[in-house]
């Protein structure tokens, strides 16, 4: 990867983005409320990158990424994620979550002691409030305590939480899944 560049793709929670630069995904955007949204976002988060046919190994990250949208087993932990402009904590934060499967949570709390920052919760929250590789560092999967979801700050908010974690067969405690609620439910 040499060039810096983004594009667009379908999933079933609709229109993604993925941005790359000459060491891995730079970003990963998660549905807006359109696909021209979805352009108009990567733009001003990724100046100077052109649209274009992802190299191979984005693309093999595009087709993960879709699989795990689509409810199948997917491992991401390979996509190469350039973190050159990530914090240090932040990218301690995110590695932590790379760790977490398809499936499983776990608390921001969990993730603080797992840095050995046993008070660092709302920082970890704060870090994946940021997180620029959405999905590929699964930020959906970490929850507040008690089971509780905590935020989520991709466009839907918390709805597209928990409609990530429902395709991944998660419960969080105290919720129906999005696809058993009736035809009324927000």
């Amino acid at each position: 990867m040499t060039e810096r560049g983004f594009h667009l793709f379908d999933t079933p929670v609709g229109p993604c983005g993925i941005a790359w630069g000459d060491r891995g995904v730079v970003g990963v955007q998660l549905p807006q409320s359109s696909e021209s949204a979805v352009r108009a976002r990567m733009r001003r988060e990724f100046p100077g990158a052109r649209e274009a046919a992802p190299p191979p190994e984005v693309q093999r990250a595009v087709e993960g990424i879709v699989a795990l949208l689509n409810g199948e087993t997917s491992d991401l932990s390979a996509v190469e994620l350039d973190m050159r402009q990530v914090p240090p904590f932040h990218r301690r934060v995110y590695e932590a979550a790379r760790t977490i499967p398809p499936g499983a949570t776990l608390s921001y709390g969990e993730i603080a002691a797992r840095l050995g920052e046993p008070g660092a919760a709302r920082d970890v929250g704060s870090a994946l409030g940021q997180n620029p590789f959405a999905i590929v560092v699964p930020c959906h999967r970490v929850l507040a305590a008690n089971g509780k979801l905590g935020g989520f700050s991709a466009h839907g908010g918390i709805r597209t939480k928990l409609r990530l974690l429902s395709i991944e067969g998660v419960q969080a405690p105290g919720t129906v899944p999005l696809f058993e609620r009736g035809p009324h439910a927000r």
